[in-house]
Order: C-alpha cells, then structure tokens, then sequence
C-alpha cells in the first residue's frame, strides 16, 4: 500500500507553550544555540544552514508574531528543502536530541501558506485521553 502524504514537518519531543505542539527543527536548534551545546565547527555548520534557510523558505508572519501555529513543508516541492535538512538532522543525532518525521493530509486550519510550507492553526490545548481498556485476549 502506498500512502500519499501532502505536508510532513520534523519535530522533537518538547512542547513550544503557545501552541502544545511538539517544537520544529528551527526551534529545536534555537534551543540548542541558546543552550550552547554544539562544539564551533558544528554551529557554524548550523549557521550556514539557517542562512540557506533564511534566503530561500519564507518566513511566515504567523510565526513571526508567535501566534498559535505549527508549520508544515508541502512534500510535493520540498525535495530541495530536505536536502539541505540532512545534515541537520545529523546534528541532531550526534547531540541526542530525538526528532520525528509527522507526514499528514490534515494539519489543521492553514491560516499562512506559500510554494514550500504552510502553517495551520492550534488550539494551543494539549489533549490528553485516559488509557483505553486492553482490547488484547485474556490469557
């Protein structure tokens, strides 16, 4: 079965507080800079990387009022754009900072959008469900 995926966004474990979202890559790194973990050679590897960033994927105005959303690569034109992450990726990896790959056709009300990404709106509420009865036999 082959599973068709329109928006995909790499993100860590931790929780950005205005949008109860598990935080972005870029915010992930941000941590990471302010925290002051990489060694020279890798933050400047990181650096380059960001200003790659900074010249070709917009920076979406949601996002820079912080408002309550999360955002999204479009997967149909986002093969230039995983290339460059790669490496990031690595980073993360040689820093044990866990990251996820979420596809999804549904991320939400897109209040923000251009060739790459979107950026979809959140309650900013993190729901938390109580543990279903098993629905494994009993032995």
């Amino acid at each position: 079965m082959k599973l068709n995926y329109k928006y995909a966004r790499i993100q860590g474990k931790a929780l950005a507080r205005n949008t109860m979202w598990a935080k972005g890559v870029f915010s992930m790194f941000n941590q990471m800079l302010e925290e002051n973990v990489m060694d020279d050679e890798d933050r400047g590897l990181f650096e380059e990387l960001d200003d790659w960033f900074a010249h070709n994927l917009p920076w979406p105005e949601p996002c820079k009022r912080q408002e309550a959303v999360v955002c999204w690569f479009k997967i149909d034109n986002s093969e230039e754009m995983m290339k460059m992450l790669r490496p990031m990726l690595w980073l993360l990896e040689k820093y044990n900072r866990p990251y996820y790959l979420v596809c999804t056709n549904f991320p939400g009300e897109i209040v923000y959008e251009d060739e790459y990404q979107v950026a979809a709106k959140t309650d900013g509420k993190l729901q938390i469900d109580e543990v279903q009865k098993s629905w494994s036999p009993e032995d």
